[in-house]
């Protein structure tokens, strides 16, 4: 997988062109926060933003700073299931 995407492409494998991706693992805080809010803030109400981030800081933060903005939290799932304490997908709905 590439190490950055545009908000705007889809989700490998997703035929909904309402879902996006944004991959934030090079990035530390609180950058991680403004491009997740930038991005969320572009896209269409009903759409969803799945977040690609790294655990640790990101991981803490980023889903209860969401929250508190009135994001709905999707899910939160470990990249590999082998790895619970690597890469994280986070799934943000714009209601």
């Amino acid at each position: 997988m590439p190490s950055q995407k545009s908000y705007q492409e889809e989700k490998p494998g997703s035929a909904d062109p309402r879902q996006h991706f944004l991959d934030i693992t090079s990035h530390i805080c609180p950058l991680t926060f403004v491009k997740a809010r930038l991005a969320l803030e572009r896209i269409a109400a009903g759409g969803t933003l799945v977040i690609r981030l790294n655990s640790g800081e990101p991981l803490e933060n980023l889903p209860r700073s969401l929250a508190e903005l009135g994001y709905r939290l999707v899910s939160l799932v470990p990249e590999t299931r082998d790895e619970p304490d690597g890469v994280h997908l986070l799934t943000v709905a714009r209601d």
